[in-house]
C-alpha cells in the first residue's frame, strides 16, 4: 500500500492563486488565512498610521506596507508570508510582487483562531530570515509582545495597551498606544 504523498507548493503556486484568496506559503504548505476582524483592522489602521506619519515627517526612506502585502523570506521562494504590517527601510527589496528579503520591522495582530502561529512558527521564520524587530499584537489579552534581534536571538519585553513603547530600528520613535484609537 502505497503512502500518500505531501504535496509541496512553490512560489509560482503561491502567485497563481486568485487574487481574492488569502493565504501564505510556508515552508512549501499554502496555509489559507479568513479575513480580519474589526478589531484587528483597527489595530492594523492606527499602527500603520503611526508609522508611515512619523516616517514621512522625518523624511524617511523607509516603507511601510499593511497586508495583503507578500514577502518572500528567503531566497528559495518556499516562504512567502504576508505580515499585517511591514516596514522595509532597503528599498532594493522592494518589487512588483511585495518584498523580496527580511523587511527590518513586522507586526503581526493575533486572531482568535491561531495564535500559535505568529507567536511560535512566525517567531522562527522571522528570527532565521533576519528580521530586526517583531511585536506580536493581542487583541484579547491587550498585550504587545517586543522581539529585537540581537546577536542571532530575540530579546522579548511585553507590555499593555496603556504603553509607550520604543521602536527599535529608529532612534527617536515610540508608539504610545493611549493615544491610538482603538
Amino acid at each position: 500500500m502505497a503512502l500518500a504523498q505531501k504535496t509541496t507548493y512553490t512560489e509560482e503556486d503561491y502567485y497563481n492563486l486568485p487574487e481574492d484568496v488569502r493565504a501564505e506559503l510556508i515552508d512549501g504548505q499554502i496555509y489559507y488565512q479568513v479575513a480580519p476582524g474589526l478589531i484587528h483592522q483597527t489595530i492594523s489602521g492606527e499602527l500603520h498610521t503611526a508609522i508611515n506619519n512619523y516616517i514621512k515627517s522625518k523624511k524617511g526612506s523607509c516603507r511601510v506596507f499593511a497586508a495583503p502585502f507578500a514577502v518572500k523570506l528567503f531566497d528559495s521562494g518556499s516562504t512567502i508570508v504576508e505580515p499585517d504590517i511591514s516596514v522595509i527601510c532597503d528599498r532594493s527589496k522592494l518589487t512588483d510582487r511585495g518584498c523580496s528579503g527580511a523587511p527590518d520591522w513586522i507586526i503581526e495582530i493575533i486572531s482568535p483562531g491561531n495564535p500559535e502561529h505568529d507567536l511560535i512558527y512566525k517567531l522562527g521564520l522571522y528570527a532565521r530570515a533576519g528580521v530586526r524587530e517583531y511585536w506580536i499584537a493581542d487583541p484579547r489579552s491587550e498585550t504587545i509582545l517586543v522581539y529585537y534581534l540581537e546577536q542571532k536571538n530575540f530579546e522579548i519585553r511585553a507590555y499593555s495597551f496603556e504603553s509607550k513603547i520604543k521602536v527599535n530600528i529608529f532612534n527617536d520613535f515610540e508608539i504610545d498606544f493611549r493615544e491610538l484609537d482603538l
